[in-house]
């Protein structure tokens, strides 16, 4: 980001995208709303995020099919258009932080009806019933999660949902894709970078559904849901065309792949692993095959959203 993008890793201005300024929350990803701000590259904004439920899911008491409205779930901030991003180019989304942001409890999980990674959904159909709807609520600080009166879970945030304007459709926020999004995946955290392709004009930086945490997989739907303050520095680096997000932190290089069945998604996310480390590092593809073969890992972001989100990753020692 530092030597590619245009602001070459410089911070410009800083922006304010308070749940006032953001006014209406969308909840799809396309190229039609108006953008809520135009930057720079470089320049900051920080966020002021609603947690998946928007708010609706207050008490442990809450009903989730009364409450929630479906599809309108997983509000997202933004659009953001950034100047001079056009098809071919690559936004780049630095995290600095995220707090969580709200009295407490301010964390949220649920089970809802048909939605999970071990129930019957609409479309995997089943004749047994739903599992019962319960609401968990639990304290979040930076120091730690309480989940119950036993256990206190690290406080290791990250962004949800995060990503582009597809270029002409207009998309549930619900579902991940070569334009980022419901990706799920926990690396998507402070000290990472995420790259993805401008795909529409202004590039059109969406984001939302914040976690304090998740285990691999989202395993009942929902990880613990917050409403956030985040603040992200977005540059743009010009005609560099990749296909599919890519992320990199202080370790590792991942790219991220979304699709069903899961096995889809980790053959995109590692052949798209093998184009980046012949792109930027000169690998040759076979050696390259050979090596994740050893070498590779994955990360499973999420096994419940429309399609799966799978990060193949390699450490950076490897490469240099």
């Amino acid at each position: 980001m530092a030597t590619k993008g245009v602001a070459q890793g410089k911070e410009g201005k800083t922006h304010h995208l308070t749940t006032e300024v953001q006014g209406t929350y969308h909840y799809t990803y396309g190229p039609f709303a108006k953008p809520v701000l135009h930057i720079k590259p470089g320049d900051i904004v920080i966020a002021e995020t609603h947690d998946a439920f928007e708010g609706q899911l207050d008490s442990a008491e809450a009903s989730p099919s009364e409450r929630l409205n479906v599809p309108f779930l997983n509000p997202q901030n933004g659009p953001i258009h950034v100047e001079g991003a056009e098809k071919g180019d690559v936004i780049a989304v630095r995290i600095h932080s995220i707090l969580p942001r709200g009295p407490q409890p301010v964390g949220t999980s649920a089970l809802i009806p048909e939605f999970g990674g071990l129930v019957g959904t609409t479309t995997t159909a089943m004749l047994n019933d739903p599992l019962p709807e319960k609401v968990m609520k639990m304290n979040v600080t930076e120091q730690g999660i309480q989940f119950n009166d036993r256990i206190t879970l690290p406080y290791e945030p990250f962004i949800g949902t995060l990503g582009v304007s597809p270029e002409i459709e207009a998309v549930s926020s619900l579902q991940p894709d070569y334009w980022g999004a419901n990706m799920d995946v926990p690396d998507v955290a402070p000290g990472a970078i995420v790259y993805f392709p401008v795909l529409a004009e202004g590039g059109y930086v969406y984001l939302g559904d914040c976690h304090a945490t998740q285990g691999d997989g989202e395993l009942c739907g929902t990880a613990v849901e917050m409403p956030a303050t985040v603040t992200i520095q977005i540059d743009l680096i010009k005609q560099n065309p990749i296909a599919w997000p890519r992320l990199e932190n202080e370790n590792v290089i991942m790219t991220l792949g979304s699709a069903r069945p899961l096995e889809d998604a980790a053959r995109i996310a590692y052949r798209e692993l093998i184009h980046w480390m012949m792109q930027d590092y000169g690998w040759d593809k076979y050696e390259a095959y050979f090596f994740l073969t050893q070498a590779g890992r994955l990360r499973v972001g999420n096994v419940v959203d429309p399609k799966y989100t799978v990060g193949a990753s390699v450490l950076k020692t490897y490469l240099t």
